[in-house]
């Protein structure tokens, strides 16, 4: 097994939580966001270069639109972002007059957006339980709720022939599978690919934001564990652990040319200043893993 190595990429780069990677190919640029933050960042290895675009609500995914500009969850609302001018234009909102807000959010290859919320934070990784939903934002800007009674909404994957749509609640701990209907978007069959046992928090923590590459195999940031753990969804089994200097490890993405550097996001939040000068000083900086020995595909941007 190749022995990855993890360089940091982009140091402290979020004061809160930092989250929604996403690698444009097209621009070979990594975007990502800071929650709490309010920001939306944008980041070109080539040039060291790291633009923000503050806006006026917790944000918490960042996808390209084929059109132009980007579609953000912008609190209860899925937005669209125009980068030049920071103009903000509201697609749709779910769940009003709720505590709840977006979390992560992916495209599938129909170009179709899939995002969830979440239930109003009461502690770290707590939140009002199942407050939050899954939804789906179609191309012509129609949206469905798909799953209903969901913790946290995160990490989300489809393998390779399009036939199975992978998504993880993270306050049960499991990755879920179901079974995916490319032409029409419909989900069936529910089952758990991959469960955490309950005594397992200090290790593994709890499953956040995912990714898959192009042999199947999930990765998943575990926040609280400091670690992006690859599994294997048919069996369930740990494939590799990776360290991550930053305990609140976030999100994963695959990007650079070769799609084969995994770029891990990483939170800053319910921590001392000294816990965050003594322990965890890299807390809220992106890092970039290499030498895996595996790599992804092209994300999919929004085709609405």
């Amino acid at each position: 097994m190749s022995q990855p190595k993890v360089d940091v990429a982009i140091q402290n780069a979020c004061g809160s939580v930092g989250e929604g990677p996403h690698w444009d190919d097209a621009s070979q640029t990594l975007l990502y966001v800071d929650i709490k933050n309010l920001d939306v960042h944008r980041y070109n290895p080539a040039t060291g270069e790291d633009q923000v675009r503050h806006l006026k609500d917790t944000v918490s995914l960042v996808v390209p639109r084929r059109a132009g500009g980007y579609v953000v969850g912008l609190g209860r609302r899925l937005s669209l972002l125009e980068w030049d001018t920071g103009m903000v234009s509201t697609i749709q909102e779910v769940e009003l007059d709720s505590g709840t807000r977006f979390n992560d959010g992916k495209c599938d290859p129909k170009g179709r957006l899939w995002a969830g919320t979440m239930g109003p934070e009461v502690g770290n990784a707590k939140v009002e339980p199942e407050a939050g939903a899954l939804y789906c934002l179609d191309v012509d800007r129609s949206i469905e709720k798909k799953v209903s009674k969901v913790h946290i909404s995160n990490g989300l994957a489809w393998t390779d022939d399009n036939k199975t749509f992978y998504f993880i609640d993270s306050i049960p701990r499991k990755v879920f599978a179901y079974d995916f209907d490319l032409e029409t978007g419909a989900i069936s069959n529910k089952r758990t690919a991959v469960e955490f046992p309950p005594d397992t928090l200090d290790t593994y923590g709890v499953p956040d934001g995912m990714t898959i590459d192009t042999d199947g195999n999930l990765w998943v940031a575990c926040y609280n564990a400091g670690a992006v753990y690859k599994f294997d969804p048919e069996t369930g089994k740990t494939l590799q652990k990776i360290d991550i200097p930053a305990r609140q490890t976030t999100s994963v993405c695959w990007g650079g040319k070769n799609l084969d550097e995994l770029y891990v996001t990483c939170a800053r939040v319910y921590m001392s200043e000294e816990e965050f000068k003594t322990k965890w000083p890299l807390a809220g900086s992106v890092f970039k893993v290499t030498g895996t020995g595996s790599k992804g595909r092209p994300a999919y941007m929004y085709e609405g």
